[in-house]
């Protein structure tokens, strides 16, 4: 019997729950590994885990139905069966409530009512508590070695010397009310946006649709709020869209879900007052690789009409693509994240397979003469990098790796009108993280501001007399912080 199993977690603060989770037998040429019992969360990791080392992409089960109690501390989850027709009742009866409450087709609901302070600490703290946890469990599957050892007590140091910073913008992300927190824009796991809307809620504002990074296994929309606090003090409303992260999902799944959430910000920004004439599209890292891929996958579509492909979005409703640290051609990228720690076989798994570097890179998607009608689709696109970016290196001169910087002149030789901006010496968190933190003035922040308020007199007015940005974390700790960053 084959059966399909996927988990879909949402915290619930403050309630234990009760549920007929299965513990699971793998039956394989392997020998058996009893994982008895399993929370939600343990399995699903648990699985994928194994089912990269192993090579199994598809395995035998068999399901024991017995109940299981979670704790309290797993604070999960609902759970999804799926053999063939023959869905579990309660979770058909779970599924088609859910549906009902979360269509994309629906019309977009006002924010839940807003939970007590009690109640977002508890929250916030059951988040931190998970995260740490799924890191250690991720750690552990595959395998603790040296070069893992070394990453982990470098970012547990890293986040420490800024968590002054970290702590103020959590502070505004859970009881600030000009933040909309896990809008629904699709039915599958993950399927959330955050909006952060300006304090001025007069004309209709520009719309950032924002895609966080985090390596396609540790990306959160949460991961955008200091950027989204930010663009908002400018009136300038963003998105944040979540979407699955292996082992939820692969690079295709990644990829539909970004699309599905630039659908509903063009189809429905307006009713949380932004302008459905002015949306611009970004990713920071793995988010900037994953929204260029629904960028080009949406123009090749509209491009092949006669193809007769469902169309929700278009292009042509997006003033300009923005790029940053991003890595464009997979091919190129595969021994350099195995050498850093990302390695071979859960990049493979991630990315479907050695086919997959090839379909999921669009510095290769664009060299294809049969897909050039769909390069006039494109929007404007401008590609930031940091000349020190080790992460994902901008330049030949770093390891010979090409990233933005031969993705922009591919999609220069095919007729799209791109740009370059490297920042000297800035690495991978610098543009993203720690100039931000620091305060005063931004580059980066500067260029994109001047970009979306281009043509707006009053904005660009507005902007020449605001305050300078306030200072988060201190020189010293974000000097520091730099030095053991191991991104």
């Amino acid at each position: 019997m084959q059966i399909k199993i996927t988990y879909a977690y949402t915290l619930l603060p403050k309630q234990t729950i009760k549920t007929h989770v299965p513990s699971l037998r793998f039956r394989s040429s392997k020998p058996k590994l009893n994982l008895l019992p399993l929370s939600a969360l343990s399995s699903n990791l648990i699985f994928a885990i194994l089912k990269s080392k192993t090579g199994f992409l598809d395995m035998n089960l068999e399901v024991d139905t017995k109940p299981t109690l979670l704790s309290s501390s797993d604070k999960l989850f609902t759970h999804t069966l799926t053999d063939g027709a023959n869905t579990h009742h309660h979770h058909h009866h779970h599924q088609r409530r859910r549906r009902c409450s979360s269509s994309s087709d629906a019309k977009p609901r006002d924010a839940p009512t807003r939970p007590n302070r009690t109640q977002s600490i508890s929250h916030a703290a059951a988040e931190t508590y998970l995260v740490t946890r799924l890191s250690f469990i991720l750690l552990r599957y595959l395998g603790v070695g040296y070069r893992w050892i070394t990453r982990l007590i470098a970012l547990g140091c890293y986040a420490l010397l800024l968590m002054p910073g970290f702590l103020q913008v959590a502070y505004y992300y859970f009881f600030s009310s000009q933040v909309r927190r896990s809008v629904v824009y699709g039915d599958q796991p993950r399927n959330r946006l955050d909006l952060f809307l300006p304090a001025n809620s007069g004309e209709p504002k520009p719309v950032v649709i924002f895609v966080t990074g985090g390596a396609w296994i540790i990306g959160y929309k949460a991961w955008g709020s200091l950027l989204g606090q930010q663009l908002a003090e400018r009136d300038i409303i963003v998105a944040c869209v979540d979407y699955r992260n292996f082992p939820q999902g692969t690079i295709g799944d990644m990829v539909e879900d970004v699309s599905q959430g630039i659908s509903f910000v063009c189809n429905h920004i307006a009713e949380y007052g932004g302008d459905p004439n002015r949306i611009y599209l970004m990713g920071q890292s793995a988010g900037a690789h994953i929204s260029a891929c629904a960028l080009l996958d949406q123009a090749i579509k509209e491009s092949e009409p006669e193809k007769g492909e469902s169309i929700t979005w278009s292009v042509s409703q997006l003033k300009a693509y923005f790029g940053l640290s991003g890595g464009y051609n997979l091919l190129n990228l595969v021994d350099h994240f195995n050498n850093r720690g990302l390695y071979r076989s859960i990049f493979l798994s991630i990315m479907e397979g050695d086919q997959g570097l090839q379909r999921f890179s669009p510095e290769v998607i664009i060299q294809d003469k049969s897909i050039r009608d769909a390069v006039s689709h494109l929007p404007p696109i401008t590609l930031f990098h940091g000349t020190s970016d080790y992460s994902i290196p901008s330049d030949a001169r770093y390891l010979l790796i090409f990233c933005s910087k031969t993705f922009g002149d591919a999609l220069q030789r095919a007729g799209a009108q791109v740009k370059l901006v490297l920042f000297e010496g800035k690495t991978h968190t610098d543009l993203f993280l720690q100039d931000p933190l620091r305060g005063g003035k931004d580059e980066l922040f500067d260029h994109l501001v001047s970009v979306i308020h281009a043509g707006d007199k009053e904005a660009l007015d507005k902007d020449a007399v605001a305050p300078p940005r306030r200072r988060l974390v201190p020189e010293f700790l974000l000097k520091l912080a730099r030095k053991i960053s191991p991104f």
